[in-house]
């Protein structure tokens, strides 16, 4: 289970992959060559120089690990790799591989020089991993026939071929599956700048008239992510046809994201929240997830890894052994005030976000002060 699997399903600013007639959109929107693919400039420029030197020499390319958050391009670059070798692509994804025997089936069908595409590699059942370091390095794997001492290896030689692994979380790949991969990119969150690009592209795809004050409200709410931008873009879209002339400004992208609750720096409903309840009900924290999660009235593993990434990323809340505390870029945020404090801590001169805290009693009957 990733992260984002517990995010609630009406979340306009969630980077999860779409489905159904989003996800079709989606995929209109992907460039199809790498020269079309904004930003990323690093991971294109050593990509690039991988493709090339891979066609000059009539080869397969080394293996591609793709690295970072979702939305960001792993899934369009693994397409362009395919495009720019003018090769057949087959897409599958760590969780649909739970046995040996599906990832040999995938792997004996393969053609030569096709690209296979796993994504969300990190979730692939460890006997399926064990037979892809010998399809990756020797382009060979053992089909077992038959269980028990009259069990027989049968090697099965495969074409050429080259994996791009994407993943989420590449700390949880083994280091012998990493290490067999000639290339890995990371990938990292966009600049306002970037996602304005993208804006303006995809709204000529989508036959949006949009003006660039316009395309960087919507770039400044979208988190660094393509995939929110292009969501947002088409929200705002709708918006602008309904209630206006379609043409979409400033003032219109701002009104259209008011009503679909995503404000100025890209919080949702969930994450103020989050923010608000920490503030008003705790005073800012010290305070333990699951007590943050219960005031919010959500599952603690939502708020842990759905609300808090982001809201740690733009210096909004911090982790500490104590608990999460609000920074006072925070108060700022929700316009509030912060608490004002006479001593090293609230805790340390006895005051709780709603007055003096009680003297507590230790084991022994003792009074000792909170």
């Amino acid at each position: 289970m990733t992260p984002y699997d517990s995010e609630p399903a009406d979340r306009l600013v969630t980077a999860a992959a779409a489905d159904g007639e989003d996800q079709a959109v989606e995929a209109a929107l992907r460039p199809k060559l790498l020269d079309e693919f904004i930003g990323q400039e690093r991971v294109r420029e050593q990509l690039s120089l991988v493709l090339q030197a891979a066609r000059q020499r009539g080869a397969a390319p080394d293996h591609v690990l793709l690295s970072g958050p979702p939305g960001l391009g792993k899934t369009t670059l693994s397409m362009i790799i395919a495009a720019e070798l003018n090769a057949p692509i087959r897409i599958t994804s760590g969780p649909a591989i739970q046995h040996a025997g599906d990832l040999a089936a995938i792997l004996s069908s393969l053609t030569e020089g096709e690209v296979l595409f796993l994504d969300e590699i990190h979730r692939m059942s460890r006997p399926a991993e064990e037979m892809l370091y010998m399809a990756m390095e020797d382009y060979r794997v053992d089909v077992i026939v038959g269980k028990g001492p009259g069990a027989t290896a049968i090697p099965l030689e495969l074409p050429p071929f080259t994996l791009v692994g994407a993943t989420t979380r590449a700390g949880l790949l083994p280091p012998p599956l990493r290490d067999r991969f000639g290339f890995t990119g990371h990938m990292e969150f966009y600049a306002p700048a970037e996602l304005e690009r993208v804006v303006h592209r995809s709204a000529a795809l989508l036959d949006v008239e949009i003006d660039p004050a316009g395309a960087a409200e919507i770039a400044g709410r979208s988190r660094g992510t393509p995939r929110i931008a292009n969501r947002l873009l088409r929200r705002v879209r709708d918006y602008a046809q309904v209630k206006h002339d379609g043409v979409v400004d400033r003032a219109i992208a701002a009104q259209a994201l008011q009503v679909y609750e995503v404000d100025a720096r890209g919080l949702d409903r969930l994450d103020r929240a989050v923010l608000g309840a920490l503030l008003r009900l705790f005073g800012g924290g010290p305070v333990g997830l699951s007590t943050l999660a219960v005031a919010v009235g959500e599952e603690a593993e939502t708020v842990e890894e759905v609300a808090e990434p982001f809201l740690v990323r733009e210096g909004l809340l911090a982790r500490t052994p104590r608990g999460r505390i609000a920074t006072p870029a925070a108060w700022q945020h929700l316009g509030l005030t912060p608490p004002v404090q006479t001593g090293p801590s609230r805790a340390a001169s006895g005051q709780g976000p709603r007055g003096p805290v009680p003297a507590q009693s230790d084991l022994f009957g003792a009074v000792e002060e909170a």
